[in-house]
């Protein structure tokens, strides 16, 4: 069934908005790897300094701990990562690969899960000290997440065929039915001369349904159709039957001219006084 129409494009709108806060993470998460590196650069060549005290590198979010270095760039690397996912599983593609390995993010599940990664994500970069436009990145991922995770409580796993666009136009094309081109004639034939059925696997073909027999009366009734059945009358054409008198005449006119044939049938006697 075919959703309404602003229920299919309010989807579509937090959709977009979901895909465009993460290509902000994305980018945000690039300058801040970047500006990562250079501060770590800076550091190194100012060995010795006053920054050995501080608890961060100096304008990073690099921490100044044994191989600090090397869990701040691999926590923005799986970021990076975790988004390109999530915008895969937005875009719907590949979805049989989402639907097989990973399904809380495929066709079957609704909007939760999506949203409680773009949480999780908003909120691992809303705990370190950034600057503003990866500020303002995280935290519109994080307002989206929170109304995807809204949405998958309303829509529950419904939520991604209401807003599907492919599912939307062949719903529309399912309208009216379509003529598969098969009869099933041969099954017919098979049947009735050959006396084998044919089996719908061998022929390639699907059942052609139940006719106007029994079963199919019985199916339509199902359904909700009434078959009724015709008045039995006579066509037009046809002669009047005949009436009660003139059956009457027509049997004494019978009679009469069965006695006629009878007496006249009689034989001959002369009288003994005749000369």
């Amino acid at each position: 069934m075919p959703s309404r129409p602003y229920v299919f494009y309010g989807l579509n709108v937090v959709r977009a908005l979901s895909i465009i806060g993460m290509l902000l993470v994305f980018s945000s998460s690039i300058v801040v790897m970047v500006s990562d590196i250079r501060a770590v650069n800076k550091f190194q060549h100012d060995a010795g300094s006053d920054n050995d005290a501080c608890g961060y590198i100096g304008n990073s979010t690099v921490p100044n701990q044994p191989a600090g270095v090397f869990w701040a760039i691999l926590n923005r690397l799986f970021v990076i990562f975790q988004v390109i996912f999530l915008i895969l599983s937005e875009v719907s593609w590949p979805m049989a690969f989402f639907d097989r390995f990973f399904p809380v993010l495929g066709s079957q599940f609704g909007l939760g899960a999506l949203g409680v990664f773009q949480g999780l994500i908003g909120a691992t970069i809303l705990s370190h000290h950034v600057d503003d436009f990866t500020l303002v990145s995280a935290f519109f991922l994080f307002s989206i997440g929170c109304l995807n995770m809204f949405l998958g409580l309303v829509f529950r796993e419904h939520a991604k065929s209401k807003r599907s666009v492919r599912g939307r136009k062949e719903s529309k094309a399912a309208v009216l039915p379509m003529h598969t081109g098969d009869t099933g004639a041969s099954n017919f034939r098979s049947s009735l001369f050959g006396g084998k059925k044919v089996d719908d696997s061998e022929a390639g073909a699907s059942p052609a349904g139940y006719g106007f027999g029994r079963q199919g009366e019985k199916r339509a009734g199902l359904k909700g159709f009434m078959i009724n059945k015709p008045k039995e009358t006579a066509p037009r054409y046809a002669s009047r039957p005949p009436s009660t008198a003139s059956i009457g005449s027509l049997l004494s006119v019978a009679e009469s001219k069965t006695g006629s044939e009878s007496s006249g049938t009689r034989k001959f006697r002369s009288s003994p006084t005749a000369i």
